[in-house]
């Protein structure tokens, strides 16, 4: 019955709107308060307009201080499943401005330092309830992490090991170490070594409708201050 009504009511809309002389823009602000007064009705939020997925995924990577990482087993136990590790990153470069740069420390005695070996390809993920942001948010009540209200980004590419006599890589280092003090430790007793991710692909979910592709220049053009 709701919906008659609702149809009715935008019939009778474009029918006046038609009678004073045809507007496109119009019958298309007609439609989507339409189509908005549908969802309400069933509970659900419409889309807001000024969702920029390119700046959500860079904002997500350089407001976490680590992701979660999968990649290909070479564990005898579990070979070629995934595995997910975790994984301190920095985006930051020596003035601690963000580049977008995904770096990170890798050991080949861990998971993920064993596996880039045989097979370089990786997945990181990044929430925005790695901040607690939508569990203990402002939100009333609080977003569930799986909720595609709350924003994740899956960054997609290859693992870069860094040139340790490159001239970029004692500063990148210093600023890794600076984001996360307990690198020195890692560095000078188990062999860690610099990373970068070579970005091929990203996914963002941040909204009921989903993912969205992201090119992996408009999120490198996006500046934050």
């Amino acid at each position: 019955m709701y919906n008659k009504w609702l149809s009715i009511a935008i019939f009778m809309a474009l029918y006046i709107n038609h009678s004073q002389g045809y507007s496109a823009s119009e019958d298309a602000r007609i439609i989507a308060e339409y189509k908005k007064s549908l969802l309400s009705a069933k509970g659900i939020q419409s889309k807001p307009d000024d969702l920029n997925h390119a700046e959500i995924a860079r904002k997500l990577v350089h407001q976490t201080d680590w992701a979660s990482v999968g990649t290909i087993s070479q564990k005898p136990a579990i070979k070629d499943y995934p595995m997910v590790n975790i994984i301190s990153i920095n985006d930051n470069d020596a003035q601690q401005k963000s580049t977008g740069r995904i770096q990170f420390l890798l050991t080949d005695l861990d998971f993920t330092g064993e596996d880039r070996k045989v097979n370089n390809r990786t997945t990181f993920l990044f929430t925005d309830e790695q901040r607690l942001h939508c569990s203990q948010g402002s939100d009333v009540p609080f977003i569930d992490p799986m909720e595609p209200k709350c924003p994740r980004a899956m960054i997609s590419g290859q693992i870069k090991k860094l040139d340790k006599n490159s001239r970029d890589y004692s500063p990148a280092e210093a600023s890794f170490i600076k984001r996360h003090p307990a690198a020195e430790n890692w560095i000078k007793k188990h062999d860690f070594y610099l990373c970068e991710l070579e970005i091929e692909n990203i996914y963002v979910l941040d909204f009921y409708g989903g993912p969205h592709n992201v090119k992996a220049d408009d999120y490198y053009n996006i500046k934050l201050e």
